[in-house]
């Protein structure tokens, strides 16, 4: 390859592509004799039986060393595309020749052939074959730029898309879930392994979509006109650049919306209880250890309902957020003492807040106020009060604060004086001498420092 020019690379790329084709064509029909020699009915003549393997899957990885996804991909292709029989073997026209014929002949690949038959085979029984063999060579054509409407070939992520418009067109009673869908659907919480709880599964399109919205509306990059600036206009969107900058990966990201989104669901008015309470995660920790400064020991508690430990610095950031209540017990496990539940901000201090600030009380962070938390100024280990005075709204969504120990390391200061909340830029972000400034989001205040600004200019 370093022999080649540009224009050569892409033409090699082309010819290699075209050639593994070929190849995946051959793959796809060697698979789809192997299953059709290891038919049930077949019983003990089974080609895969006689090979002491279960199924054909696995006589497949076997001779090839491919996966199990791999070896069922195609062994599932070959089956739709492959010519059919009655049960008395007879032969049956093919459902899909086109898609057949662009396979063979290298035109077009697995992934455009995949996406055509996953959208068209569900509507072989809810509507007509020509229909179907209609949109199917529409979709070859389109894969392969086979002229007219089609001048030009498009990838196999364009033929998806085309394909499920097709799928909705010829058969639109049959293009929502169907049953094996709704079947499917569902979510799963694995085992604890090295600090971190798997989540699987698979939603329904209407799911997946709204939870890719919301994703999109925290976590979409906000664009500006980089031309026609002046200089300081400049500057000061490289500022906000900076400002904005997030260390997370897109996934740490979405984690971090999944995890605002969980905390205002149990907030709702609406949300169903547990015992009569709104669902509570219950965290239990020794005393010594939830009231030993940073650094000493090695404490940890445990969540109800979950294995692996918790670090100490997150169950200080629960109880901060959330509030905690002493259990007395005796030597032998008995209840001694029931205390009184604190170190929690109310529902009315926890909206005064939220409408005192207006959202998250750092400069440029656009979260509302009902997808923040409330943050301890003064934390509640230091003799913080949990009050109103005490309290301001900050987004761990939008900053990456995952615990706000993580405030500090990020160079924002917070103060509060007389009961309203200040902030001090970092070094990185200010240039010339810091100063603490007066911040804000609420509406009703900005007017009403707004009117008294021209009030005492116009006194003056």
């Amino acid at each position: 390859m370093r022999g080649c020019d540009d224009d050569g690379l892409l033409q090699v790329t082309a010819a290699v592509e075209q050639l593994g084709r070929r190849v995946d064509a051959l793959r796809v029909a060697t698979a789809a004799a192997i299953a059709d020699r290891s038919r049930p009915e077949l019983d003990t003549g089974r080609l895969s039986v006689r090979k002491a393997c279960l199924t054909p899957s696995d006589l497949i990885q076997r001779v090839t060393l491919v996966s199990r996804p791999t070896a069922q991909r195609r062994i599932r292709l070959g089956a739709q595309l492959r010519t059919r029989f009655t049960l008395a073997r007879q032969a049956l026209p093919p459902a899909f020749p086109a898609t057949a014929a662009g396979l063979a002949s290298g035109e077009i690949g697995l992934d455009s052939v995949d996406a055509i038959l996953t959208a068209l085979v569900p509507t072989l029984r809810c509507t007509d074959l020509d229909q179907v063999q209609t949109a199917e060579s529409e979709l070859v054509a389109a894969a392969t730029g086979g002229g007219g409407d089609h001048p030009v070939a498009v990838p196999a992520d364009e033929i998806r898309i085309q394909a499920l418009v097709w799928k909705t067109v010829i058969a639109p009673d049959g293009s929502g879930p169907d049953d094996r869908a709704m079947q499917s659907r569902g979510l799963r919480l694995g085992r604890e392994r090295d600090g971190i709880i798997p989540l699987s599964g698979s939603l329904m399109p209407e799911i997946g979509g709204k939870l890719q919205r919301l994703f999109d509306a925290y976590l979409s990059p906000k664009s500006a006109p980089v031309a026609f600036l002046t200089e300081k206009q400049r500057q000061e969107q490289q500022e906000r650049a900076l400002l904005e900058r997030d260390p997370r990966t897109p996934d740490q990201q979405r984690h971090d919306v999944l995890a605002v989104i969980l905390d205002v669901a149990a907030r709702v008015a609406d949300a169903p209880t547990l015992g009569g309470a709104a669902p509570t995660v219950l965290v239990s920790v020794r005393e010594q250890d939830l009231n030993a400064d940073f650094g000493q020991g090695a404490g940890v508690g445990w969540i109800d309902s979950v294995e692996a430990p918790i670090k100490m610095t997150t169950i200080k950031d629960l109880v901060c957020s959330g509030g905690s209540q002493n259990v007395v017990f005796s030597s032998d496990g008995r209840v001694l003492k029931l205390g009184v539940p604190d170190r929690c901000f109310t529902a009315n201090q926890r909206k005064a807040i939220q409408l005192r600030d207006g959202g998250c009380i750092i400069p440029g962070c656009r979260i509302p106020a009902s997808m923040t938390e409330i943050h301890h100024v003064v934390p509640d280990a230091a003799g913080g009060p949990t009050h109103t005075d005490n309290g301001v709204c900050l987004s761990l969504i939008k900053q990456g604060w995952f615990d706000h120990r993580m405030l500090d390391s990020t160079g924002w200061q917070i103060r509060m004086v007389r009961g309203s909340p200040e902030v001090m830029a970092p070094p990185w972000l200010e240039s010339g001498p810091r100063r603490w400034r007066k911040t804000t989001k609420s509406r009703i205040q900005m007017a009403d420092a707004i009117e008294h600004k021209n009030i005492t200019r116009d006194d003056q």
